[in-house]
């Protein structure tokens, strides 16, 4: 899966909003326009669309998109509810996302909530207000539809040449972890090869909020570490082969904190997807961007341009729960995804209609007339 070059927000965007819209795919002359799909990702911190429409097989066109941190879990790990600030916040970013979902002839979208609305006691109900009034109609997914989908996500960062990958979402509220053992038949969908996941019921939000995020010293960290740690070791999945030839073995991470620990390994002035997404990071690179972050103090976070100021107090959280996975799963190199459930969303829903087989159908049958 690609988006055919066009620019995308980041899956967090450092806080900034961000909305792209891109030509609509203009058809050849007598051939009917390509369809529509979107795509919406509430999640604990941030609200997400993306709407696109289908192009060569396995590939979509990028014609409109949204993000912005929205932090809907805020106080959730102590009150155990949604608050009416946070609710708030994703009501009006997600009237942004109606406007743009309106304005469109759209034939299939799916609108998604995760960890923040599953938790909370008052999740439903929050999603009843929302569409009263956005008139968008969420639906809660449960955590090993979140694992698949960040996995389809992900399926063209998974190469050829890779018999094992470890894929993990290290999100707001929970972090997703998928094991796929690939082998020699490689099924059409990735997620077909997943053979043990779990969530953890940890993210950025909540584990920042339990230890503090903004001044964080090495000691706080490594009890972050730990924390996670408890949660893995708890998890049932059997040894990778350490063995396992170079490329044959790796983590790929699709989340806020891998897409920033990159941004900031290129010292980059600005976040660029382009340059971020599919990114090859050794496992020393990762050590040393780790290393660095926590050597700074909140304020040089947040004027890193890669970070800002609304991640300053959670990406450190995010590196130790990145820690943590690391080392449950030593690899020597990490794959930088700056994608996620929205392109799994779209790419399921794509392939489940068959748009891509019928343009192959087609180019086939047209090959054989002009011979």
């Amino acid at each position: 899966m690609t988006n055919e070059g066009l620019p995308l927000p980041r899956s967090d965007d450092a806080g900034r909003d961000t909305a792209y819209a891109g030509p609509a795919g203009l058809a050849p002359a007598g051939r009917p326009p390509a369809p529509v799909y979107a795509a919406l990702d509430l999640g604990t911190n941030n609200c997400r669309l993306l709407i696109a429409q289908p192009t060569r097989p396995g590939q979509f066109r990028v014609v409109d998109a949204f993000s912005r941190i929205v932090r809907l879990g805020e106080g959730l790990g102590a009150s155990g509810r949604l608050s009416d600030e946070a609710m708030e916040r994703a009501v009006e970013a997600l009237r942004i996302c109606a406007g743009k979902l309106r304005s469109r002839e759209i034939r299939r979208m799916r609108l998604i909530a995760t960890e923040a609305c599953r938790a909370a006691a008052n999740g439903e109900e929050f999603l009843t207000r929302v569409t009263a009034e956005t008139g968008l109609n969420l639906e809660i997914i449960n955590r090993e539809t979140e694992a698949r989908l960040a996995v389809s996500g992900c399926a063209s960062l998974v190469g050829r040449d890779a018999r094992s990958v470890v894929l993990f979402d290290i999100g707001g509220g929970s972090s997703e972890i998928a094991v796929l053992r690939i082998g020699e038949n490689r099924s059409n969908r990735l997620a077909n090869h997943i053979t043990h996941w779990t969530s953890l019921p940890v993210g950025v939000v909540t584990l920042s909020e339990r230890h503090g995020g903004r001044d964080v010293s090495p000691t706080v960290f490594a009890a972050m570490v730990d924390e996670v740690d408890g949660m893995l070791a708890r998890f049932d999945c059997p040894a990778l082969d350490a063995s396992m030839p170079l490329d044959d073995f790796y983590l790929i991470g699709t989340s806020g904190t891998v897409t920033t620990l990159a941004g900031v390994h290129l010292d980059l002035p600005r976040y660029d997807r382009r340059r971020v997404d599919g990114l090859w990071l050794s496992d020393s690179e990762v050590t040393e961007m780790q290393a660095r972050l926590l050597s700074w103090d909140s304020a040089g976070r947040a004027a890193n341009p890669c970070i800002g100021p609304d991640r300053a107090d959670l990406v450190l959280a995010g590196c130790a729960i990145l820690e943590a996975i690391r080392r449950r799963w030593p690899a020597r190199r990490m794959r930088v995804a700056d994608r996620g459930l929205r392109e799994g969303l779209l790419t399921d829903m794509m392939a489940d209609d068959g748009v891509w087989r019928r343009g192959r159908q087609r180019r086939s049958h047209r090959s054989g007339r002009e011979r």
